[in-house]
């Protein structure tokens, strides 16, 4: 297969140019001008970010997208998910809510916020997924499969279950109703250590399926309940929940790609990723801690194949910041996502998505 296209700008600004015009710059020479917007739907999948986190995009780099795309005849709207966990955005209403208080108001991104699966979550689409290995149909987002173009703008950071959430993250997981999310996250369920465990309750405080108990002070997950959503992991102060073993996080990262197949095929799509505020966990977290990297730039591709293994390569190749949780972690990966997070391994993604034909891992990187 030929090596996709893969552009790149710095965030370097000048006098001249602030990024939101290096942004507009960047995705115009990448050829998002080459898609006919004309009179199309066009959604721009994006995360609004969990109330109490601040590491999700600035509002101002959707307002570029929308822009561009408007100016190109389109009639694009933001768009998302509910979510499979309990926080902010578990329903409609709620996501809307926080997608405004995080500033992604109509008023300031100049489009509009539908939320792709309905009030409740439940508002999808049984999708095909062909060349799929563990999903045949799934289960997706309707407003998301009813736009005509599929634009993503993806905030590339850390994630304690798939090793990083670039654009197929945003893609498979994002794009899945809470059921298609169901389906994805429940290969892998946690076990507690009760050596490890102080029965804090945080696990249940954080659980939307009531799965975690405390007994003896000692916490324990009811299986049957637990959805293997994972949000218990990270909020454990004693590192006492972990996944039964490597293999569940890889079964997630191939379930994420065959639903990103699902989501792209029959329609024109291109893929934005800043790489900016690369904190370890997801923006799904109602916190955030400090970046593990510093910020390396902007990319765009029409492969997000491509463009997720060229901004992971680009990462690998930055310094570790210090007092990060990466620094605070054993170097024995020599890659700064699978040493953050130990049990993953992102490049299980990569590699099936190539297998199923959504794209190549081999990029020209082409800076600008």
């Amino acid at each position: 297969m030929e090596k996709s296209k893969v552009y790149f700008t710095n965030m370097k600004t000048s006098f001249s140019e602030n990024l939101p015009q290096k942004l507009e710059r960047l995705i115009k020479t990448a050829g998002i001008g080459q898609i006919d917007f004309k009179d199309k739907f066009t959604a721009i999948k994006i995360h609004f970010g969990e109330p109490g986190n601040l590491a999700f995009l600035r509002p101002s780099y959707a307002a570029v997208v929308a822009k561009v795309i408007t100016e190109l005849g389109g009639k694009p709207f933001l768009t998302d998910c509910n979510t499979l966990y309990v926080g902010g955005r578990k329903n409609a209403l709620d996501h809307i809510d926080a997608a405004y208080k995080n500033g992604f108001t109509p008023y300031a991104t100049g489009c509009q916020v539908i939320i792709a699966d309905g009030l409740k979550g439940t508002d999808d689409v049984l999708v095909p997924v062909e060349g799929g290995e563990y999903v045949t149909e799934a289960k997706i987002g309707r407003a998301v499969m009813d736009a005509d173009i599929f634009i993503t703008l993806n905030h590339f950071k850390g994630h304690e279950a798939t090793g990083f959430g670039g654009a197929l993250k945003n893609i498979g997981m994002g794009c899945g109703s809470r059921a298609g999310k169901m389906e994805m996250h429940r290969s892998g369920k946690p076990s507690v250590d009760q050596d490890l465990c102080v029965g804090c309750g945080r696990c249940l405080k954080i659980c939307a399926h009531d799965a975690p108990s405390i007994t003896d002070n000692k916490a324990a997950i009811d299986l049957n309940k637990c959805v293997g959503c994972g949000r218990c992991i990270n909020v454990c102060p004693k590192m006492a929940i972990e996944t039964p073993s490597d293999e569940t996080n890889d079964l997630l990262n191939k379930k994420i790609a065959e639903y990103s197949k699902a989501v792209l095929a029959g329609r024109p799509t291109f893929h934005i990723s800043l790489v900016v505020d690369v904190s370890p966990n997801c923006d799904c977290h109602a916190e955030n801690d400090i970046p593990i990297i510093p910020d390396v730039g902007m990319f765009a591709s029409f492969d997000p194949v491509a463009l997720d293994k060229a901004c992971a390569d680009a990462c690998n190749k930055q310094p570790v910041i210090a007092n990060s949780q990466l620094d605070h972690m054993p170097h024995t990966h020599g890659d700064h996502f699978c040493d953050s997070a130990p049990t993953t391994n992102w490049k299980v993604c990569i590699e099936h998505a190539k297998k199923i034909g959504i794209g190549t891992d081999e990029y020209e990187l082409i800076e600008i």
